[in-house]
């Protein structure tokens, strides 16, 4: 079972600084869950992992390509989480050509276990990651989430059927 708020945790990512040279240009910030989230509508979609086949396919490309259909519903952020560390999250989204989307690493799993949605990849060499699910949050409160059927640790893998785009942007749009 989910909270009913997000969970109180901070994000470790990198912020580009163009006062510094070279071939990375970024800084470690931290972004606490209060700011990611407090008196705004955000669209969260966690995902398993960066680089691997759903996600990259149709999970993350979806939202997007929807991006602008959220905005037009007055929602501040569309976000993407997952168990990956800041490097991995700004790559995958340079491959993808994500523009829209924020990338939110959650390298420690701290929001993800927060949220109650860590699970074992360990038959995989994964590790620990997220399950997947989207969700809907008003000023921190978690007002509709979407969780794929069947959670549990090491499945052979997780689909996009209730988590994409389309059907939390269709829950939006019938409020």
């Amino acid at each position: 079972m989910h909270p009913k708020r997000v969970p109180e945790t901070v994000f470790h990512t990198r912020v580009r600084n163009d006062a510094l040279a070279g071939p990375n240009p970024f800084e470690w910030k931290e972004v606490s869950s209060r700011s990611v989230f407090a008196d705004r509508r955000i669209v969260l979609f966690a995902l398993p992992g960066a680089f691997t086949p759903a996600c990259s396919e149709s999970h993350l490309p979806g939202f997007e390509a929807m991006y602008d259909e959220f905005m037009a519903l007055g929602i501040d952020d569309v976000v993407c989480l997952s168990v990956n560390d800041a490097f991995v999250m700004h790559q995958w989204s340079r491959q993808l050509g994500i523009e829209k989307v924020s990338m939110l690493p959650d390298g420690n799993g701290n929001f993800s276990e927060g949220m109650g949605m860590l699970v074992s990849r360990s038959d995989q060499g994964m590790g620990h990651r997220s399950w997947r699910y989207s969700m809907y949050v008003e000023d921190g409160e978690i007002r509709k989430l979407f969780a794929e059927p069947g959670f549990q640790d090491n499945p052979p893998g997780v689909p996009v059927q209730v988590s994409d785009a389309n059907t939390l942007l269709a829950w939006l749009r019938s409020r």
